[in-house]
């Protein structure tokens, strides 16, 4: 008969174990998810990938968090840690604000599949309108092919706060 005296860290391990199956479990069924709504609304793979690892990032992130609270690492201290974390991340990505601003409007535009590649949009800037066609839709910009054969990149941020006309194509 086993003797849980014997092993005093029996119960933490067992919930690690339990949680990292959850883990497992929870990036299994998120990627299919993901994996289905991008194949329904034909999206690229590179793109239906990115959004995955940001999805596995979080999961990881809430999975480390919880380990480390069932192991008793005191909550202060925790909160403490997070706190600075925070706060120096905060302040990297206040001076890179148009980098996250970019990243976020990729996952928007990922998710609510305004356009896809191949379609032809008219971006209504007052001061310099683009009319072209999506080559390519990056985690940060679209790349754009103008009527001159312009290759032209356009920030997603930018994308998500002037208006797009979708065109019918010139073929």
């Amino acid at each position: 008969m086993f003797n849980f005296q014997s092993n005093p860290f029996l119960q933490q391990e067992i919930a690690t174990l339990i949680l990292l199956l959850l883990a497992f479990f929870s990036k299994y069924i998120s990627s299919k998810l993901v994996r289905k709504i991008a194949k329904k609304n034909e999206s690229l793979e590179h793109r239906t990938n990115l959004i995955i690892k940001y999805i596995n990032i979080i999961i990881f992130s809430i999975t480390s968090l919880v380990i480390i609270i069932i192991w008793g690492v005191d909550k202060q201290q925790i909160f403490l840690f997070l706190s600075s974390l925070f706060t120096v991340i905060g302040v990297a990505f206040f001076a890179q604000w148009s980098l996250l601003s970019n990243i976020t409007s990729g996952i928007l535009l990922f998710i609510s599949f305004p356009f896809k590649i191949g379609d032809r949009i008219k971006i209504l800037d007052k001061d310099f309108p683009i009319e072209a066609e999506i080559i390519d839709i990056k985690a940060f910009y679209i790349i754009l092919k103008t009527d001159d054969e312009e290759t032209v990149t356009y920030p997603n941020s930018l994308l998500m706060q002037k208006g797009i006309a979708l065109l019918k194509p010139l073929h």
